[in-house]
């Protein structure tokens, strides 16, 4: 079992920046393929940054160039950047950690196998 806490959440004005952190309990962090999805109000989960075990890194369109994930494996952390953030990007954000035997990125929703507890993030215009 893998425990996700993120934090890092709040108010920010459009063209500000957040870092959200999630931290994991896995003893093997390193071997989990990593993402980070959102919820609108009214609105479906969403995609927005996915980590492999190296590092490597896929964004929607949406958040390419403004948001950036990265991962401390020695830390067992995954990190989300978001700069110029705008009033759409309003959502509570989570973090979720995929069983991944080979080194890739997830994109999926449906193929992550643990989830945090989300952090809001509001973005004021």
């Amino acid at each position: 079992q893998v425990q996700l806490v993120e934090s890092g959440g709040g108010l920010v004005q459009a063209g500000g920046s957040l870092r959200l952190s999630c931290a994991a309990s896995a003893r093997t962090f390193s071997r989990y393929a990593m993402g980070w999805f959102r919820q609108a109000p009214g609105k479906d989960r969403e995609f927005v940054s996915a980590i492999s075990w190296t590092g490597n890194t896929y964004y929607p369109d949406s958040v390419k160039g403004r948001f950036t994930i990265s991962r401390d494996n020695a830390k067992n952390t995954v990190y989300l950047q978001m700069n110029s953030l705008k009033p759409e990007d309003t959502a509570v954000y989570y973090c979720a950690a995929a069983i991944s035997p080979i080194n890739k990125v997830v994109t999926t929703l449906a193929l992550y196998d643990y989830w945090g507890q989300g952090t809001q993030v509001t973005v004021s215009s």
